[in-house]
C-alpha cells in the first residue's frame, strides 16, 4: 500500500494542493472552516507530512538531542521525562543518544541530526567544545559549568549542598562520617564530595580517604561497597554514611540491615536528590532535594533560546533543600 500524499488529501477534500499545504502547515490565510475540513480528511486518510522535506526547506530538524552513557535509574527517568515534556510544549522532539563511544555522540552533534544538544557526562572534551563553538552548535550542559555565545549550563549546586549535608550530620554530633562517592570526574559526584571534605575540615576533623567508598551512584554497587567496608572496619565503624545519591543510600541501608545494624539507631544514612521512589522506602530517607524536573525544563528553555538566537549562553545554578525524614539520628557513641 502506497503512502498517502498531500495530493491524495487535496483530491479527497476537493481543494488545491496549495490550499491543503497552507491548512496543514498553519499558514493563517485559510478560512477556519476550510482548515477544519482539510484536517478531517488528512486524519481519515492517515496522512503524515514529509518531515524531511520540511526540514530541508527550513534548515531545522525540530529535534534536540540528549546524550549520556546511561539512562538507568529514577534520576534519569525524571530528567528525560522533563526534557521531553518541555520540548513537546515547544513543538520539538527529543533524540536520546546513549553511548560510551564519543565519536557516535560527536557525529550526532556535528552532523545536523538535531538543532542543539543537552549534554550529560564527560564524553565531550575541551577540544570538542572548541570545535562545537567554532561550528556554532547550540548546547546546554547539566553536568559542568559552561557559558559562551552558543553554550550554557544548568547545574545543581552540588558543592554547597554536599557541604550542608555533611554539616547537618556534624551538628548532630557525628564525627566519623563515611562518604559513598559516585564517579570520579563527574560534576555532581566530585562537587558533593568536595563539599563533604570542606565541611569535615571546617569542623576541625581530619579528612580520611579510608572513609571514601565507591558506589558508582548505583544501589548494587553501594550495597557491595558498604558490606565490604563494614567487614574491614568492624572494630571502628562510622556513625553515619553520606551517600552521593539516593540509590547509593538505599543500597547502604539494605547492606547495613542484612548485617544486623539498625538504621538510624545504630548508624545513620543520608542521601541526595530526593527521588520519587523514596515514597515507598523505609526508613524514610533524609536527603537533599534536587529539583530534577526543573533542571530538565530549564535546560530545554535555555537551549531553544540559543537555537533561535534569543540569548547567549548562561550559567544557571539551582538550589535544593534539606528533607529530614527518619534515617538519621544523634549518634549513640
Amino acid at each position: 500500500m502506497s503512502k498517502t500524499t498531500i495530493r491524495d488529501v487535496a483530491k479527497e477534500s476537493g481543494y488545491s494542493i496549495a490550499t491543503v499545504s497552507k491548512a496543514l502547515n498553519g499558514v493563517n490565510v485559510v478560512r477556519p472552516e476550510t482548515k477544519k475540513k482539510i484536517e478531517a480528511v488528512a486524519t481519515r486518510l492517515h496522512y503524515v507530512p514529509n518531515l524531511m522535506g520540511k526540514q530541508l526547506k527550513s534548515g531545522q530538524t525540530k529535534m534536540i538531542g540528549f546524550y549520556t552513557k546511561s539512562v538507568a535509574g529514577p534520576y534519569f527517568s525524571n530528567l528525560v521525562e522533563a526534557i521531553a515534556r518541555e520540548a513537546e510544549k515547544n513543538n520539538y522532539g527529543v533524540n536520546v543518544f546513549i553511548a560510551t563511544d564519543k565519536q557516535i555522540v560527536l557525529n550526532s552533534i556535528m552532523g545536523n541530526i538535531v538543532d542543539g544538544i543537552i549534554g550529560f557526562e564527560d564524553l565531550i572534551t575541551e577540544d570538542d567544545l572548541r570545535a562545537m563553538e567554532h561550528e556554532k552548535i547550540a548546547a546546554v550542559f547539566v553536568d559542568r559549568n559552561i557559558a559562551s555565545e552558543t553554550m550554557g549550563s544548568v547545574v545543581f549546586d552540588s558543592y554547597k549542598k554536599g557541604y550542608e549535608a555533611a554539616e547537618y550530620l556534624l551538628r548532630l554530633g557525628h564525627k566519623k562520617i563515611a562518604f559513598i562517592a559516585g564517579f570520579k570526574g563527574v560534576y555532581d559526584s566530585d562537587e558533593r564530595q568536595r563539599g563533604y571534605k570542606d565541611a569535615i575540615e571546617k569542623h576541625g576533623l581530619i579528612y580520611d580517604t579510608a572513609l571514601i567508598l565507591q558506589g558508582s551512584f548505583e544501589e548494587e554497587g553501594s550495597y557491595n561497597a558498604v558490606r565490604s567496608f563494614m567487614r574491614i572496619h568492624s572494630s571502628e565503624i562510622p556513625t553515619a554514611f553520606l551517600a552521593g545519591n539516593d540509590l547509593s543510600a538505599i543500597g547502604a541501608i539494605k547492606a547495613l540491615k542484612i548485617m544486623g545494624y539498625d538504621v538510624p539507631k545504630d548508624i545513620s544514612v543520608m542521601g541526595f536528590d530526593d527521588i520519587e521512589v523514596l515514597e515507598y522506602f523505609r526508613p524514610g530517607l533524609t536527603t537533599i532535594h534536587n529539583p530534577i524536573a526543573r533542571q530538565g525544563a530549564l535546560a530545554v528553555d535555555h537551549l531553544l533560546k540559543l537555537i533561535h538566537g534569543q540569548e547567549s549562553g548562561k550559567f544557571y545554578q539551582l538550589q535544593g533543600e534539606l528533607v529530614i525524614r527518619n534515617s538519621v539520628s544523634v549518634p549513640k557513641y
